[in-house]
């Protein structure tokens, strides 16, 4: 039996055993964190902390879980699993259980365990922040005690509810404008403020990926807020904390020539080829975020009023100039590692260029402003570093020769894989 003050040296979650943290550990999700903008400021010589991390401890290029987008690979990431298994595969769905479109962003919709909370409840001081508030209750579910915030309602923050009070005082900044890069740097100025006055255990800081939509690597505004990163790093790092980072997912151009989004539009086909109301299109990457993306992904799930209708359906989505994938709901629950029950008749994958869309007549780009489309959610936007500022053990230095680093790795190996 444990006494007061003392903990297990090992926590088990979802079947796999991790080990409690000697020092400090902060996990960094860098959302829409495609390599290519570490790349072009480690080229330019401006992150020299990213360089540091790369150089003195490990780095590599991981892929992260189907579909690429933000809820179903922060949940990967928490709880070390894929979507089949914890179930969670989009940001929106079609709830088979009532019928009704929603977004998938409720505590109930986990079916796995989360890494931050078992470590929580067997007296680990967690802290969980997440930049877009859509991901606070998911992250927060369950957890004992500790600190749990999104930067969107920081301005609210209770000791009761979030583990703090007066938030904006604590970290000594503004409440942000949601679409800057302020939330994001706001997430992590708190993370390092937390770190310096309650030393936790474990801390996890989800970002925000707008600046990633609306600006590309090499950019101004791009290349200034991976030095503003990059700085915070430093900071972390001068605190002691043994720091790991992933993405969610990567971001690509998904725009023509002219500026105006490559979009399929899937519905319009639909209605084309099967008649009104025998299709429904779902576009798993709508979100209350309408500026970063317009609904627009490079994923979409399709369900079929009558079942016959699947292989004529299936041949002409195949056939339109764009499309990467079309698969069965059970090939594509196989291929994807995806729950089997919260996916459509149909997956529909674009390609690196191409987003899918519902109909064209209800589609509102306004939000957009004119700025190219930039987005993510298919198979070749997947791309993210995986990387810990420690170098890793012989044991996990085979297990990253071995096999396809995911970036549902992260906690496995930084707290059982590093020197």
């Amino acid at each position: 039996m444990l006494l007061q003050g003392q903990h297990p040296a090992q926590i088990t979650v979802n079947g796999k055993s991790y080990n409690w943290p000697t020092r400090p550990v902060v996990v960094i999700l860098i959302d829409g964190g495609d390599p290519a903008y570490v790349n072009n400021g480690l080229a330019l010589g401006l992150l020299p902390n990213f360089k540091k991390i790369m150089t003195q401890g490990f780095a590599s290029v991981a892929l992260g879980a189907m579909p690429s987008f933000t809820n179903p690979n922060n949940i990967s990431v928490i709880t070390g699993v894929p979507p089949s298994v914890h179930g969670i595969s989009g940001n929106y769905f079609l709830n088979p259980a009532t019928g009704k479109e929603m977004m998938m962003n409720e505590p109930e919709f986990v079916r796995a365990e989360s890494i931050l909370a078992r470590f929580s409840q067997h007296g680990a001081k967690v802290v969980a922040i997440t930049a877009k508030d859509k991901l606070a209750k998911m992250l927060a579910d369950k957890l004992r005690g500790g600190i749990t915030f999104s930067t969107e309602k920081s301005g609210h923050c209770t000791k009761a509810v979030n583990g703090i009070d007066d938030c904006l005082a604590y970290v000594g900044r503004p409440l942000p404008d949601p679409y800057s890069a302020d939330l994001s740097l706001f997430a992590l100025e708190a993370g390092i403020r937390i770190l310096e006055r309650e030393k936790p255990d474990l801390m996890y800081l989800s970002l925000s990926d707008y600046i990633q939509h609306k600006h590309a690597p090499g950019s101004k505004e791009a290349t200034d807020y991976y030095v503003a990163l990059d700085a915070a790093l430093g900071r972390l790092a001068a605190l002691g904390a043994t720091i790991a980072l992933t993405g969610d997912h990567g971001m690509n151009d998904k725009s023509n020539a002219d500026g105006s989004p490559n979009v399929i539009f899937l519905q319009d086909l639909l209605d084309g080829q099967l008649g009104a109301g025998k299709a429904n299109v779902i576009l798993p990457i709508s979100d209350p975020y309408v500026k970063h993306h317009g609904a627009l992904g490079s994923y979409a799930t399709v369900f079929l009023k009558r079942p016959s209708d699947a292989a004529a359906a299936q041949a002409m989505i195949s056939k339109q100039p764009g499309v990467e994938l079309v698969l069965s709901r059970e090939a594509a629950a196989k291929t994807f590692d995806l729950p089997a029950d919260r996916i459509g008749d149909l997956v529909v994958v674009s390609d690196r260029g191409t987003v899918l869309g519902r109909n064209k007549a209800t589609l509102d780009l306004s939000g957009l402003a004119g700025a190219r489309l930039r987005s993510h959610g298919g198979l070749e936007d997947r791309n993210v570093y995986l990387m810990f500022s420690r170098p890793l053990n012989d044991k996990y230095s085979a297990v990253a020769l071995s096999r396809q680093l995911r970036n549902f790795d992260v906690f496995d190996f930084v707290l059982n894989g590093l020197r």
